[in-house]
């Protein structure tokens, strides 16, 4: 089967929470997302069932998880397991590739404050 190639300049990006400016692609089995994150902006605590792969590209953010505090910067990976509560913080304006699996089926209709912040399992 031929791989599949998007080019993240034809996806339209918004803004589902204060400062957190997003883009999402599917594959069969993951979501991608791509946010642009404004210094100060906050996540609020949630979880859900996907693991997240927190891929940082451009600035510093304070990532919790399960009431761990991490510290991240350019080129830094974080894995937050399923189901675990996780909340953050950019503390640098930011650009953070997540990586989700299985596929968050809550964001084919695009992204909202509630499904991102909204404490879903």
């Amino acid at each position: 089967m031929p791989g599949t190639v998007h080019d993240w300049a034809n996806v339209a990006e918004s803004e589902p929470l204060p400062g957190f400016i997003g883009k999402v692609l599917h594959s069969d089995t993951m979501s991608f997302a791509l946010w642009r994150i404004r210094a100060g902006s906050v996540l609020p605590e949630h979880s859900h069932v996907h693991e997240q792969v927190v891929n940082m590209i451009e600035g510093e953010f304070e990532l919790v998880v399960d009431g761990e505090t991490l510290r991240l910067g350019p080129g830094m990976v974080a894995v937050i397991p399923s189901h675990a509560r996780h909340s953050a913080r950019a503390l640098t304006d930011c650009r953070i590739l997540d990586v989700f699996q299985p596929v968050r089926e809550d964001y084919r209709n695009g992204l909202s404050a509630a499904v991102i912040g909204g404490g879903r399992s």
